[in-house]
């Protein structure tokens, strides 16, 4: 019975120690949050934190993934092109707003903890290009695009230059921009 009680509990604080994670993180940026005001947000011991996470990184990282799986649902229009350009457009529209920002940052903050890399190519990145293969492979499967293609070229192919103008070049990334990337990707790999 104590099994039971202590569980929605445990749950209910996991939610808020992301929560406040999340909050602080969209107020000041990955810098200045500490587990310190975390646990002052959460009302909670930073020993409960590191119960599930090891380290600040680690527990802004999940708050982060929380937050962006359910901006990023799979469409499902019955195109192939129309399903890519809405996957495409939802990750850049999500990728440049305020919230999505925080990618960039947890980024740079990859190249110094390996930990932090890993697991946003594990639990962002990797779900997102899963994601893509899925709709790519439909797309095979349907006919509208060719047999044999290298898929994960044709993610980087599609994916790529938004993660290029988003973090080296600067340039306008909006619906239009993706609409062109998408269809002049899919006019090389169509069947």
């Amino acid at each position: 019975m104590n099994g039971k009680r202590g569980r929605p509990r445990n749950v209910e604080t996991h939610k808020a120690i992301l929560s406040a994670s999340y909050e602080l993180l969209l107020e000041n940026g990955f810098q200045a949050v500490t587990v310190d005001k975390i646990a002052e947000r959460a009302q909670v011991s930073k020993a409960t934190i590191y119960k599930w996470c090891p380290n600040k990184a680690a527990v802004i990282m999940e708050s982060f993934l929380d937050a962006a799986t359910a901006r990023l649902p799979v469409p499902d229009t019955g195109s192939a092109l129309d399903n890519i350009v809405i996957h495409a457009t939802n990750l850049t529209n999500f990728l440049t707003s305020r919230e999505g920002t925080i990618i960039t940052q947890l980024l740079g903050e990859g190249q110094f903890d390996s930990g932090l890399a890993e697991a946003y190519r594990t639990r962002f990145f990797r779900p997102r290009r899963l994601e893509a293969r899925g709709l790519l492979e439909q797309a095979i499967a349907q006919g509208e695009l060719k047999e044999g293609l290298d898929i994960a070229i044709c993610i980087d192919l599609i994916y790529g230059p938004i993660f290029y103008r988003l973090l080296v070049t600067g340039d306008t990334l909006d619906e239009t921009y993706v609409q062109h990337l998408v269809e002049n990707a899919f006019a090389g790999i169509r069947s």
